[in-house]
């Protein structure tokens, strides 16, 4: 298995990251993972825990496709991904805190690959070091997205 695990503060509140991600996740992950070539939900109606989507991406130059299914959704906390025509894990965490009335998000994503092809095994030093440079883009990517697109919340005064 090869784990890959980024984490960056995001300068808005829990709620406001977990909607870039959750709730416009149609829209917003190819925005944010632009390896992501094609995304279509499979299912019909909201995001919730069954949903399928299909994802085509070019990776390196290598184009695989694969289908994926919401494990785990609560909101303003956690969502999970794993694939079901390829064995991957996708998580995403969004902890908040607030500092000086200024509230922001540890976002932390973290990516499972749990099984590598036999051929592809002299290679995992390479995927390794690939899967951990994707997440921690990931991260950076969502972070810049969210905090150019997502206004910050006022204020609060004591």
């Amino acid at each position: 298995m090869i784990k890959a695990q980024a984490s960056i503060q995001i300068e808005r509140p829990p709620d406001t990251v977990y909607a870039f991600v959750a709730d416009d996740f149609e829209r917003n992950y190819p925005r944010w993972s632009p390896e992501v070539k094609e995304l279509r939900m499979v299912s019909r109606g909201p995001m919730r825990v069954g949903t399928i989507a299909r994802q085509v991406r070019v990776d390196q130059g290598r184009r695989t496709e694969s289908t994926f299914r919401i494990t785990h959704m609560e909101p303003v906390q956690r969502l999970t991904f794993q694939g079901t025509s390829f064995p991957f894990l996708v998580d995403y965490r969004f902890d908040g805190a607030a500092e000086n009335t200024l509230q922001h998000t540890r976002l932390t994503f973290t990516f499972e690959l749990r099984r590598i092809d036999l051929m592809m095994r002299p290679f995992e030093k390479l995927i390794r070091s690939a899967v951990q440079d994707g997440a921690e883009r990931t991260v950076r990517n969502l972070k810049r997205l969210i905090e150019t697109e997502c206004t910050p919340p006022a204020p609060h005064s004591a």
